[in-house]
């Protein structure tokens, strides 16, 4: 048999129409044609390479030539036979095109790598570490160094890996399909880390698709490029036992949980508007955050996103810290570093929806494949992206996977939930007619609930010591309650129903504020119902609401006593501690994304004054038992006096556990000082004022009381009492002598 001869022997593949589909990059199944198959007599052996005008196989360790291929079509679809052979020998190719020669492995001649096990749950859709079996992952495949690739796509006729090292031509690595779960899958042999690389999708109907980005790609290119990168996602050697030990209690209810709320790139930035890196917001953000005393940094998110503008919120590389800050082992450095100075890291994490850029995941083989195919349910009328088919449990397993892969492996303490209750309602935001009831005819989104159920048994269940927060803003019931008993099962919930009523009550005039006591005091109605977080988020400081100095009424004194004293009423109020960044030196302008924060303030004694408040407060609020261990619970907290809208007065008890010393909280929201105002104590003697937001040191007009003699008066309803002098626009924050 002559393979050099147009006579038709019969190990020649004789289907023109495959032939044809190969060349075009529309083969369904190309490991059934291409690589060394088994035949009567030896092997025949197939090669696909377009631009190639000779090929031939070879033996590596010789160099002696196996076999010259038959060049069968023009666009370089190639085959020969190696005969009297009863197994595939090891082979490398040869091609030529002029005077050029090039060597290779064939990427057809190795198997799948995919375990019996990693499909079956792949196939069920409960894979929680999914990222160790799809995206792109270095490895060695029959002693030879390279990169499996694999990715979902079910409805697509056609996936092939293109990238910079194929010339991004669809025809070169068509990809195997395991018909079973819908996943594609190729070992493409000699290539590695820094590699760019999509996936090129032919659909149902035969239609190409834009190419696409790695659903699971763990580093991406810096937007508005949109490629993906190889890098894997090996285990790093982490150094932070000792915070990992400890990080149970760091995230517990009884614990001081004072969060500091920062959007990366719009800290700080160099001189040229260029970002921080992650090793230069190490230096510089993590030293700023503990001299405050902030138990934990939250990142806005760091999943990769196209659109700076969306702060994260819109994103697509679920998998991938964003590139630009630097590389995923630089954000793994910080989160490391955070932990080695005894901070907690929380990143917003974004299952809700999904932009429509054509790279992503929008109709990703052709078919609403991760969205809801019924718009009344699949797009976000806000926000103008598409929602994830919760109800669809690969889609449910890819999500899930991806909370987890953040606490495995980037060691992240939290995940805040985005936008929770758009999850929650088929109608959220909708007009009658526009959304469709669930089975039962109510308006919750059954399927969402569930997945967010289960989630967060998957986080508590593989992370303990991690905990989940939900940015939900409705009454639905038990968001931070355990699923066993009903709950959705988060560890804490934003409390926005308190962030609204107070920011409104404190934008009034001080002389309309009797009219509207009860927002200060309607929060503890509710203050136990949920383990609250009170948040003071970047969304109070865009979109024309001003800074939160900015909302103070008054002339400038008047306007940061106002804040001052609405900082020490939160940090004493039932509920853990959320400021945005900004907020701690009281910026007096919107927060804009494009540009740093305003750090100039800080040559402003007044400026200065709030950031030393918020440090003293923390210090306080840490110190302090009676005002953190029962955050979450009402025998934490009891009214001494909150009767007298006229006064617009709130003076309230805060209890830790048994043996604490309680302390005693008393604000005055009105311009007027009050030289000598009787409040009820819990018992008599020496009462230390611990905390003054109109001392001198911030700013104020040093309306102080320093210790007071608390005698057997009764008073309020206690048997002891004592006269307090309020200062104007302040709060106090008082203890007794243990």
């Amino acid at each position: 048999m002559n393979p050099d001869t147009d006579t038709m022997e019969p190990w020649r593949l004789d289907d023109p129409h495959a032939i044809a589909a190969l060349v075009a990059g529309r083969h369904g199944n190309p490991f059934a044609v291409l690589g060394p198959h088994m035949q009567a007599g030896g092997i025949t052996l197939r090669v696909l390479r377009p631009e190639a005008e000779t090929a031939e196989a070879f033996d590596p360790k010789n160099g002696k030539v196996l076999v010259r291929l038959l060049r069968r079509h023009a666009r370089g679809f190639f085959e020969g036979f190696i005969a009297r052979r009863k197994k595939v020998p090891r082979y490398r190719l040869r091609f030529t095109r002029g005077d050029d020669t090039w060597e290779e492995e064939d990427p057809y001649r190795f198997p799948s790598t995919f375990g019996e096990l990693d499909l079956h749950l792949l196939g069920e859709g409960r894979h929680l570490r999914l990222y160790e079996v799809l995206g792109a992952h270095p490895m060695a495949c029959d002693g030879v160094a390279g990169t499996r690739f694999a990715v979902w796509a079910p409805n697509a006729s056609r996936v092939s890996v293109i990238g910079s090292f194929n010339g991004w031509d669809g025809r070169r690595h068509q990809m195997r399909l395991h018909p079973g779960n819908g996943v594609w899958e190729i070992f493409v042999p000699e290539i590695g880390p820094g590699e760019l690389y999509k996936f090129e999708i032919v659909g149902s109907h035969g239609e190409l698709l834009p190419g696409k980005a790695d659903p699971l790609a763990f580093q991406c290119e810096v937007p508005p490029a949109t490629g993906s990168i190889i890098h894997g996602c090996a285990p790093r050697q982490w150094a932070d036992e000792a915070w990992m030990e400890k990080r149970a209690a760091r995230n517990s209810r009884d614990a001081p949980i004072s969060i500091y709320e920062v959007h990366l790139g719009s800290w700080r930035r160099h001189e040229d508007g260029s970002y921080l890196t992650y090793e230069e917001l190490s230096d510089e953000l993590i030293p700023h955050v503990k001299d405050l005393g902030f138990t934990h940094i939250e990142c806005l998110p760091v999943s990769e996103h196209p659109f700076s503008g969306s702060w994260g919120y819109q994103p697509i590389g679920l998998y991938a810290p964003t590139s630009r800050y630097g590389r995923p082992e630089d954000f793994a450095r910080f989160v490391e570093r955070c932990h080695s100075e005894g901070l907690g890291v929380i990143v917003d994490w974004v299952p809700a929806h999904f932009p429509s850029d054509a790279h992503g995941l929008a109709s990703f083989d052709g078919e609403a494949l991760y969205e809801y195919a019924d718009p009344r349910k699949g797009f976000h009328r806000d926000w103008k992206t598409l929602i994830y088919n919760f109800g669809r449990r690969e889609v449910a397993n890819f999500l899930t996977a991806n909370a987890l892969f953040w606490l495995d492996r980037y060691h992240i303490d939290a995940l805040r939930v985005d936008a929770v209750a758009s999850m929650l309602y088929l109608d959220y935001s909708r007009q009658p007619g526009e959304w469709e009831p669930n089975v039962h005819g109510g308006n919750e989104n059954l399927e969402a609930i569930t997945f967010l159920r289960d989630t967060n048994v998957a986080l508590f269940g593989n992370h303990p010591g991690a905990t989940s927060v939900a940015e939900e803003s409705t009454a639905f019931s038990g968001v931070s309650r355990p699923v066993h008993t009903g709950g959705l099962g988060f560890g804490y919930k934003w409390n926005m129903g308190w962030m609204h009523d107070t920011l409104d009550y404190m934008g009034r005039d001080p002389i309309h504020r009797r009219h509207h006591h009860n927002q200060m005091t309607f929060g503890l109605h509710y203050a136990f119902s949920e383990n609250f977080i009170l948040p003071l988020s970047h969304d109070e400081v865009v979109h024309g609401k001003g800074s939160l100095l900015g909302r103070m009424p008054g002339d400038r004194w008047q306007k940061f006593a106002n804040l001052r004293a609405y900082f020490t009423f939160m940090w004493t109020h039932p509920g853990k501690k959320l400021l945005f960044m900004g907020g701690e030196f009281a910026q007096e302008r919107e927060w804009n994304h494009d540009w740093q924060l305003d750090w100039y303030h800080l040559d402003d004694p007044m400026h200065r004054g709030v950031r030393d408040l918020i440090r003293d407060l923390n210090t306080v609020y840490r110190n302090q038992k009676a005002l953190h261990q029962l955050d979450c619970e009402p025998e934490g907290f009891e009214w001494i006096d909150a009767s007298d809208p006229s006064l617009s007065a709130f003076f309230y008890l805060r209890k830790g556990s048994e043996g604490s010393n309680p302390v005693v909280v008393a604000c005055n929201f009105t311009p007027v000082v009050r030289e000598v105002h009787r409040i009820g104590l819990p018992c008599p003697g020496k009462w230390h004022e611990i905390l003054n937001s109109d001392d001198v040191r911030y700013g104020g007009s040093g309306v102080t009381n320093g210790t007071v003699e608390a005698t057997e008066e009764p008073w309020h309803g206690r048997f002891a009492s004592a006269a307090l002098r309020l200062p104007p626009l302040g709060a106090i924050i008082l203890t007794s002598e243990s």
